[in-house]
């Protein structure tokens, strides 16, 4: 009998995370959904249960070591496999660098960095004993260009493309890869609220950030689909990918082909 594979996706209860753990339940994963609010993650994974799916629920800050020893420490409820894991949880703060909190610039590198590479290191022991993992961060297109007053999630999202290099150069030798997916502008709660912090720190209508911002860069002028990057990572997480490892899967409407 094949055993279910298992994804683990962190910040899984909305947004892109969200969608593609529902993506990949109704591909037959088992799911792990994960956030810091546990009774939220639970909800979602009733719901995803529900639906005919299977979904176990976390308690997972990604900042914190001992959740992230938790997760690993329970793996014979998901048959000590983790096949797949999504880094997806994020946080964004926008200010002038020299008005950035200390705090805030240290806890975005945290969550949006340090804490997929615990996350990797944890979930590695778990995918060589089974010669099999594939990793895929969700990072942004701000890992390729930048953008003023996002100081910390630039910076952060520039380093998990080089992460992502090292770990495939130490991965080789097993069936696991590690990419990033790199969209655009998504339209998410945390979007929608960039948008207004933008608008704020610019002096400006939120319809000008969005349309002269956000989309003026890409000849597409369109915001990316959560369907498209679900799409993208299931690529990845297929065994058709065994060999794409290490790369940066962008989707910005031609942005950085100027």
């Amino acid at each position: 009998m094949t055993l279910k594979k298992t994804a683990l996706v962190t910040g899984s209860v909305s947004g892109i995370g969200l969608g593609i753990a529902k993506d990949l339940a109704k591909q037959g994963y088992k799911i792990l959904i994960s956030d810091i609010n546990l009774s939220v993650a639970e909800d979602v994974a009733q719901s995803i249960n529900q639906s005919g799916g299977d979904a176990l629920a976390f308690k997972l800050d990604v900042t914190v070591q001992a959740d992230i020893d938790n997760v690993i420490a329970r793996a014979e409820e998901f048959n000590n496999r983790i096949d797949v894991l999504v880094n997806n949880a994020g946080i964004q703060y926008v200010s002038k660098l020299e008005e950035f909190p200390a705090e805030k610039w240290q806890l975005i590198t945290n969550v949006l960095l340090v804490g997929p590479a615990m996350m990797t290191k944890a979930v590695l022991p778990l995918m060589r004993a089974n010669n099999f993992g594939r990793i895929i961060n969700i990072g942004s297109l701000h890992g390729l260009v930048a953008s003023p007053f996002k100081s910390a999630y630039v910076a952060a999202k520039h380093g998990i493309i080089g992460f992502s290099k090292v770990i495939a150069l130490e991965t080789g030798d097993q069936d696991i890869t590690i990419n990033t997916i790199c969209p655009a502008y998504v339209k998410t709660p945390l979007v929608e609220k960039q948008i207004a912090d933008t608008a704020k720190e610019h002096g400006i209508s939120e319809e000008e950030v969005v349309n002269n911002i956000m989309l003026a860069p890409m000849p597409k002028k369109a915001f990316i689909d959560i369907e498209e990057i679900c799409g993208s990572v299931s690529y990845l997480a297929s065994d058709l990918a065994k060999n794409m490892t290490g790369q940066t899967m962008v989707l910005d409407g031609g942005w950085v082909a100027r």
